[in-house]
């Protein structure tokens, strides 16, 4: 599975963007996706993640209520809005893929995860 992300850019606080994934070669539906950031000199961590066959959902605290992951069937593609857009989410989002028979309390482990996209930036100015 190849991936591809889009969507990113530059915003003012309070604003928002739709971020994409796209994958190519084969489909999501064995597998979650979900969207990491990392800032520099951080951790990559999971923000939110999609299981694609029944949309269970993942959202880490300080996105929840702000993000919402949605996926799309013809585009084989996971996007996340998001919304309220706050100055602390600047950062390069990266999305990946996680095989489903890995079990979804692996969802978080960013090691667990077999297909990564290139990353891309969301930056939100004060």
């Amino acid at each position: 599975v190849q991936l591809q992300a889009s969507g990113g850019g530059t915003v003012q606080t309070g604003a928002s963007l739709r971020l994409s994934c796209a994958a190519s070669g084969r489909t999501f539906s064995r597998h979650s996706v979900g969207w990491f950031r990392q800032a520099p000199g951080r951790e990559r961590d999971l923000v939110a993640a999609i299981r694609w066959r029944d949309e269970l959902t993942y959202y880490t605290d300080s996105v929840r209520g702000r993000f919402t992951l949605s996926r799309d069937n013809a585009r084989n593609s996971v996007d996340l809005q998001m919304n309220s857009l706050r100055p602390e989410d600047t950062t390069v989002y990266y999305c990946a893929a996680i095989e489903d028979r890995a079990g979804w309390s692996k969802v978080s482990d960013r090691d667990s995860y077999r297909y990564w996209g290139k990353g891309t930036q969301v930056t939100v100015s004060s």
